[in-house]
């Protein structure tokens, strides 16, 4: 029991005037004589005996009455909380993720959610809400409630520690408040488990929504798998959970026209491969049937007519070795010399080699600083026997600085493989014993900025990137070193020109940071757009001399197939897919955690919360209690003989 005005309580200690008065009673019996003495001293006694007991009857009910009186003055109540000096903070985290479309005893798992909040939270509450993509802060259900029933399942990813901390930020900075999250979510397994740390002021309702049955079969990815001279396969990964199925047709369409469609048995995973024309630009949905998720049945692609990619190579060196790897298939191959370059070809080019020369001209690199700066890219292989200073004009301005030219023999040894060079594929698992190319000497570096893509077996770099530019710090002429021998060259010299010009993807994820170059002519202040029939997004975008790098993040938040345009002018197609993390059915255990309250119910949860805060005011019996004692002391004054 609890007081609202607990400092009336020190009236209480005049319950002891009384009880003094009582004690300490001056009044005595008076003696009379009479001649039967046993008889008055019967009476006597009797009468004495009536009237201790009557006097103790009326001190008790006076000192009950005054205690129940100042007991009701001071307002006692009773709460699980000091609810009169305690402010209380409700947070609703609601998870719209895609896995939310699951069905539930009652239907859609967020749908039932949502419907539930609306019947169980007082319309004029002060609450905060937050979803994967919105927060709403010190609101009412009653304000929010269009906004809940429009809701809709988003592409965002937020993992259990983000939403908490995010959920956290939205209480008011205020010392005592009691806070409440309550977490609604079917907390299916993620990397991190939901496993929150709480302290004694903040109160986490878990409320697991779980689905009536765990089986669905996503497509999970395509893939371009071999290229020949007339066709590409495209290969189609397909996932599942629960009951393994023996027939799922799975749907080709280029545009809305049905040009393929097979079936597959799945159990777990499962790939199909189509067949498509080369050189055909294919804006591509691939389909299947499922009752479950309905956001992961269809995964959209684009075939596109690839731009050959420009290169150029400035040669004091056999350049064979270029030749055979930036073949015309895919590449524009430049080779020339120093004395018969064309300036003006520099700036319509992707990537600059700079093969074994012994010395930069300045206007070169005057050229080629320039060059970078717009975004194009350069190789930089020294020769043997370089005039230092030239090299290092250039190198200045990518931070790094040759030395002296060391004659040592050196292996290459290790292999940076999270580099972009040889992340996309080129190793199935990181290689621990190959037969290491060599080099005979190499020029040391005084300063190095940058990542090491390549280097030897006492850590100094072999190949080096920074900004736009890869450098050797090694000749690679059959004289000096047998690079060109090894495995690495192709995929290393390859994926430098890949890098210099990034082809779109068939597809990306929507929410991850990616990035693709457009092949474009852009007038001063012309922009590219993203556009479909529903929306316009204007992506980041950095135009250079032929080109527009494009970088995407969250936008488009819908999938599908987008064009990319200048002003009317469509230049090509690239297609958006939501991230398959919500397709796998699986559920984290939350009976272990011991430091939140769980339930299978919105409505429970918020039964809590009430119960916590209710108050129980006791104020009324003690004044009742009062009325009751001044009646019974009346009585006893009145009837008691």
């Amino acid at each position: 029991m609890q007081f609202k005005h607990p400092e009336l309580l020190y009236a209480l200690f005049l319950l002891l005037i009384p009880i003094i008065v009582h004690l300490f009673q001056l009044r005595k019996f008076q003696k009379e004589a009479f001649t039967n003495v046993a008889f008055l001293k019967e009476v006597t006694l009797q009468t004495r005996k009536s009237s201790q007991l009557k006097k103790w009857l009326t001190l008790l009910t006076r000192l009950l009455l005054l205690a129940c009186v100042i007991l009701a003055f001071a307002q006692p109540f009773t709460a699980k909380t000091n609810a009169f000096k305690t402010k209380s903070e409700t947070i609703i985290y609601l998870d719209n993720s895609f896995s939310m479309q699951a069905k539930g005893d009652q239907g859609d798992l967020l749908k039932r959610a949502v419907q539930d909040i609306i019947s169980n939270v007082p319309e004029n509450n002060t609450i905060s809400l937050l979803t994967n993509d919105n927060t709403y802060k010190n609101t009412s259900i009653k304000a929010l409630k269009n906004e809940l029933l429009q809701l809709d399942y988003s592409a965002k990813p937020l993992t259990y520690d983000a939403a908490l901390l995010k959920a956290k930020t939205l209480f008011s900075k205020e010392n005592g408040t009691l806070k409440n999250i309550v977490f609604i979510s079917d907390f299916q397994q993620q990397a991190n488990s939901f496993n929150p740390i709480t302290d004694s002021i903040t109160n986490i309702l878990a409320v697991q929504l779980k689905p009536v049955n765990i089986n669905n079969v996503s497509i999970d990815s395509a893939y371009i798998s071999s290229t020949t001279a007339s066709n590409v396969e495209l290969t189609v990964a397909l996932r599942q959970t629960g009951t393994p199925i023996e027939n799922v047709p799975v749907s080709l369409y280029n545009d809305d026209q049905l040009i393929a469609k097979t079936s597959v048995v799945i159990n777990n995973t499962a790939k199909t491969t189509f067949s498509l024309p080369i050189n055909t630009i294919i804006n591509g949905k691939i389909s299947i049937d499922d009752a479950s998720l309905q956001y992961d049945n269809e995964l959209f692609f684009n075939i596109n007519k690839v731009d050959k990619i420009n290169v150029l190579s400035i040669n004091e060196e056999n350049d064979s070795f270029l030749k055979r790897i930036f073949t015309e298939n895919e590449f524009n191959y430049i080779s020339t010399t120093v004395d018969q370059l064309n300036f003006n070809d520099l700036e319509k080019q992707n990537l600059i080699v700079l093969n074994e020369l012994k010395t930069i001209p300045n206007t070169l690199v005057s050229v080629l600083k320039t060059f970078t700066d717009q975004g194009g890219y350069v190789t930089i292989i020294p020769s043997e026997d370089i005039i230092v200073s030239s090299y290092n004009d250039l190198l200045l301005n990518f931070g790094i600085r040759f030395t002296d030219l060391v004659a040592s023999e050196k292996h290459i040894t290790t292999i940076n493989y999270s580099h972009p060079i040889y992340s996309n594929g080129v190793f199935e698992k990181e290689v621990k014993n190959f037969q290491y190319p060599q080099i005979e000497s190499f020029y040391n570096l005084s300063s190095q900025t940058g990542g090491a893509v390549l280097q030897f077996e006492d850590n100094k770099p072999f190949l080096v990137q920074n900004k736009n530019a890869f450098i050797f710090t090694a000749a690679l002429n059959n004289d000096n070193s047998n690079f060109k021998n090894s495995p690495l060259i192709v995929p290393t010299l390859y994926n430098m020109a890949k890098n210099s010009f990034k082809v779109p993807a068939i597809y990306y994820t929507i929410g991850n940071d990616t990035s693709f170059n457009v092949n474009v002519q852009l007038n001063q202040d012309d922009i590219v757009s993203i556009e479909n029939a529903d929306v316009n997004i204007i992506p980041k975008q950095q135009y250079f001399n032929n080109k527009v790098l494009i970088n995407t993040l969250e936008d488009p938040a819908v999938s599908g197939i987008y064009t990319i345009k200048n002003k009317n002018e469509s230049i090509q197609n690239v297609s958006y897919n939501y991230n398959r993390a919500d397709s796998d059915l699986t559920y984290q255990d939350l009976s272990n955690l011991n430091n939140i309250t769980l339930s299978d119910s919105i409505i429970e949860s918020f039964d809590v919360i009430k119960s916590d805060t209710n108050i129980n005011a006791l104020w009324k019996w003690f004044a009742i209690f009062a009325l009751v004692f001044l009646i019974i002391e009346m009585l006893i004054l009145k009837y008691f003989k």
